[in-house]
């Protein structure tokens, strides 16, 4: 199995934040990652793209990156159903389905990263989670050092959570996604942006509206270093939103099944004039304050403490606590931001 010592991981993570792992290993099958049983047993992390990765020291734990490639699809009479490995890229994966004419996950395109990293996050974008397609997860079990397939319930996905995120979190690694599109697919235009579209758009149309619209509000990473959305969109409860609606009638919202509703975070911090706010080299953009970005050799704790005064500053303001996306990794782990209130 490749492996490398004290690597330097500044092109593999989107901060471009300057660290260096003692050693990263890069399985690339099952068969190499039951070499890793040891590994396993200490401090590791497991690094797809670093779309959504933010390392808050010098040093950071074991890494290990891997190299599962792939992708295959069956049908049936009303069914696709696409199989991917997890370090195929994520928006690659989009194009391949909808240059095939297998719909559906349009609405997710440009979101960036690798298709193991989606199900753990359940990304989503634009009225669309990635937990909508998935029939089954191949997840590599590191206490038992082999694989097991998990059905869609098995996984407990939530709002940007999953079994990954919680009762499973380091105790092994998403190999393979298998997604399953329906024949008879409709457009989901029921979201801001998309629904100046024709009911009669195509999935193309979609997708390239779709990859305009992320294109004009997020910054590019390789130009301005930043992971896409730092923080979750927060979920209120309805009195607690009718409050606020009497407060800030312009306030933009998404009522949810549960009776909850949905408040956008961008906006929040928007009107907590943290717009364009800059500390330590560290900033949030000045167009999509939903974003936090490195202007300039900002280290990983600058931007966390970035992270900590926006949270505080939109608390102090709504009463709301936002909680991060991105993950924070130190020397022996992940870090938790606490949640204010």
């Amino acid at each position: 199995m490749k492996s490398h010592q004290q690597y330097s991981l500044e092109k593999n993570n989107s901060f471009a934040i300057i660290a260096t792992t003692p050693i990263i290993y890069f399985p690339k099958d099952d068969q190499e990652l039951k070499l890793l049983t040891r590994v396993t047993q200490g401090s590791f992390y497991i690094l797809g793209e670093g779309s959504n990765t933010l390392f808050v020291e010098d040093i950071t734990p074991v890494i290990i990156k891997p190299e599962f490639l792939g992708i295959s699809v069956s049908e049936t009479n009303e069914y696709y159903e696409v199989s991917a490995a997890c370090s195929e890229n994520w928006h690659d994966l989009v194009c391949f389905c909808i240059n095939k004419g297998i719909n559906g996950l349009e609405n997710l395109a440009l979101i960036p990263g690798s298709v193991g990293a989606a199900p753990v996050q359940n990304i989503g974008a634009y009225g669309v989670e990635i937990a909508d397609f998935i029939e089954s997860v191949t997840w590599f079990d590191f206490g038992k050092n082999k694989s097991q397939q998990l059905t869609n319930a098995q996984c407990q996905f939530e709002y940007r959570n999953s079994i990954f995120k919680q009762h499973l979190k380091n105790k092994g690694i998403i190999t393979h996604v298998t997604l399953r599109f329906t024949k008879n697919w409709r457009a989901k235009l029921n979201y801001q942006g998309l629904n100046r579209l024709s009911e009669s758009c195509s999935a193309v149309d979609i997708m390239n509206t779709v990859i305009g619209l992320r294109n004009s509000k997020l910054p590019d990473p390789k130009i301005i270093p930043n992971a896409g959305s730092f923080f979750k969109n927060p979920v209120v409860c309805a009195d607690q939103f009718m409050l606020l609606k009497d407060r800030y009638p312009e306030l933009p919202f998404y009522p949810q099944d549960n009776g909850s509703v949905k408040l956008a975070a961008g906006w929040l911090i928007e009107k907590a004039e943290l717009k364009g706010y800059q500390l330590n080299g560290a900033a949030v953009h000045d167009k999509q304050a939903l974003v936090l970005t490195n202007i300039g050799s900002a280290k990983g704790d600058n931007i966390k403490d970035l992270a900590i005064y926006v949270q505080k500053t939109v608390f102090e303001l709504f009463e709301i606590s936002l909680q991060p996306e991105v993950r924070m990794i130190a020397k022996h782990g992940e870090v938790i931001l606490k949640e204010i209130n």
